[in-house]
């Protein structure tokens, strides 16, 4: 369905992207110089990014994949402080995240790489509209951080999400919204609120994303069940409905085929909106425009999210020595403060 209805699109400035963002990793210590070298490239983030928001200034474009990138670091960090039981170094990481999302500026040389690589690339977001818009995309990551905290917890506890539940969490810690917000920037205009919130409109993003959120499920059901993760659709609908991990694949895939369908139909209705929208004032031309980049980039999630999974060494879990610890990630050569957070959970633990 995706290699037919969807064209894959890459955007001209990618191989430049490749290169950019790995000397970012490398120069915020995001991962150790070893690991940017050996699987950097063949992890296609920047492939991910560069498929998706076609037409992007290439500064714009150059801090979203940076972003991006830190978001993937982000995850794995999550992980291994669920696999270690690293409860206070997470909750302080969730703080500082909070702080740092209203005033980047303020934490760019923060002692935890983490912190400051987050600073760095949203600052650099900000930068790209209004303060409106950076306000939106601030109060949309606070969500984020929030579902990353419940994600800690269940893991903590043992506690699978019910399907609904599931759902509703995967589209806050999938960063539904961000990725929505970002297209704005992409197109060199804002949206007004009308336009966001059209029927259609929002159908066509919520297809786009939860399409992404639900093949990612699909895709990373091995690994995820490797490393006895739990938030997975699959792992909701084997724990709550009662059935066998085949079909429980079967039905993934029927929720990813129908949010492809969802999304075609209403793509068709956005098209109508943007011609609607032409004949409004004196910058509706200019309007629909943006509603077209919008929408047409929404698009191109579906094919670069595809492609992303089958070529990106993340899932490649089968050639993996360890299933449950991907070899692009390291427990070892922490920062002191990260040693310093290890030695304060034990205390707090054994006390």
């Amino acid at each position: 369905m995706i290699e037919d209805a969807f064209p894959r699109n890459l955007h001209p400035y990618w191989p430049k992207l490749q290169e950019k963002t790995r000397s970012w990793l490398l120069e915020k210590h995001l991962m150790p110089a070893d690991k940017v070298a050996k699987y950097a490239d063949g992890l296609c983030y920047t492939d991910l990014m560069a498929g998706y928001y076609i037409g992007a200034p290439n500064d714009v474009l150059s801090a979203i994949c940076d972003y991006s990138a830190w978001f993937f670091v982000w995850d794995d960090r999550h992980d291994r402080d669920v696999i270690h039981g690293r409860t206070a170094s997470w909750r302080r990481l969730a703080v500082q995240l909070h702080a740092a999302t209203e005033a980047p500026q303020l934490h760019l040389d923060h002692k935890d790489p983490l912190v400051a690589a987050f600073a760095e690339s949203i600052n650099r977001l900000y930068g790209s509209l209004s303060h409106t818009w950076n306000a939106r995309f601030a109060r949309h990551f606070h969500v984020v951080i929030d579902a990353y905290d419940q994600e800690f917890h269940n893991r903590m506890t043992g506690t699978v999400p019910s399907v609904d539940e599931y759902i509703a969490l995967r589209r806050n810690t999938f960063a539904h919204w961000i990725w929505l917000d970002l297209l704005e920037p992409t197109a060199q205009h804002e949206l007004p609120a009308w336009v966001r919130k059209n029927e259609a409109f929002a159908r066509a993003g919520l297809a786009c994303q939860d399409f992404a959120a639900w093949y990612n499920d699909l895709c990373s059901l091995p690994k995820e069940l490797a490393g006895d993760e739990l938030h997975n659709l699959g792992i909701s609908l084997i724990k709550h409905e009662g059935i066998s991990l085949q079909e429980a694949i079967v039905e993934v895939r029927r929720r990813v085929e129908g949010t492809i369908e969802e999304f075609l139909v209403a793509e068709a209705e956005v098209e109508q909106l943007a011609v609607a929208t032409e004949n409004i004032g004196p910058h509706g031309r200019e309007l629909a425009t943006a509603i077209r980049s919008c929408v047409g980039n929404m698009r191109n999630w579906f094919s670069s999210v595809y492609w992303f999974h089958h070529e990106s060494g993340r899932y490649a879990v089968d050639s993996w020595d360890d299933r449950a610890t991907p070899p692009y990630i390291t427990d070892s050569g922490r920062t002191e403060q990260a040693v310093q957070s290890e030695q304060t959970d034990q205390v707090g633990e054994r006390a």
